[in-house]
């Protein structure tokens, strides 16, 4: 019998492609799961930072009420703590598919259809986020440039509340990049799955699964 080629057997160009197909599959994921651990972290650092807000603004009502006192600038400090936690809340709803999406058509579509809105849907939240960023921080630089204060009895500087609340944005657009990329990647692919798996909609079972974990 005379030397034969196995047709089984990818060829070396094959192997390759699968490889590094498999490479930047494990480096997404892993960036992924890296971007969610700082996000997640966030979030309970801003949950703790309201938390203490609220108990001392909720001090002030009482000292107010029982002694005539104030607490001066509670309410602002709260303000500044609610705006910094939520623009580093936005990044973990964002990686853990919390965001409210109206999903009542797209529920009937295919697995390709589902998986393109979903990009297109990333897409569009990028390009707003790039324009609030943008303008974020021009604000912030010209605050900086011209020492800017708040007209309150505190008069903070407003550069200071605004590093928290503009490196949240700016970890957001960096999550929203990541994800574009790794669609993209997938979509190459056309792996549908992992696409609707990092970017789409929960499914109702999912939703289920989350709230009876234990």
């Amino acid at each position: 019998a005379g030397w034969q080629l196995s047709p089984s057997r990818p060829c070396g160009s094959q192997a390759s492609a699968r490889f590094f197909e498999a490479g930047a599959h494990i480096m997404f994921a892993t960036v992924h799961n890296k971007l969610l651990g700082i996000s997640r972290l966030a979030v309970w650092i801003g949950g703790a930072a309201l938390m203490l807000s609220a108990i001392m603004v909720t001090l002030d009502v009482l000292a107010r009420k029982i002694f005539s006192i104030t607490i001066s600038g509670s309410d602002e400090i709260s303000g500044y703590v609610f705006a910094a936690g939520t623009t580093w809340a936005y990044s973990y709803c964002l990686l853990t598919r919390s965001n409210i999406r109206i999903d009542a058509f797209y529920n009937l579509l295919g697995m390709r259809t589902k998986a393109l809105l979903d990009i297109g849907g990333l897409l569009l939240l990028l390009y707003y986020i790039y324009l609030l960023t943008a303008n974020a921080w021009g604000m912030f630089a010209e605050n900086i440039e011209f020492n800017s204060t708040a007209q309150t009895t505190l008069a903070t500087p407003l550069w200071i509340p605004q590093v928290f609340w503009i490196s949240g944005l700016g970890f957001f657009l960096l999550c929203l990049i990541f994800l574009s990329l790794y669609c993209f990647n997938a979509l190459f692919r056309g792996d549908w799955a992992t696409i609707g798996r990092v970017a789409g909609v929960k499914s109702v079972e999912e939703e289920i699964d989350e709230e009876t974990h234990v």
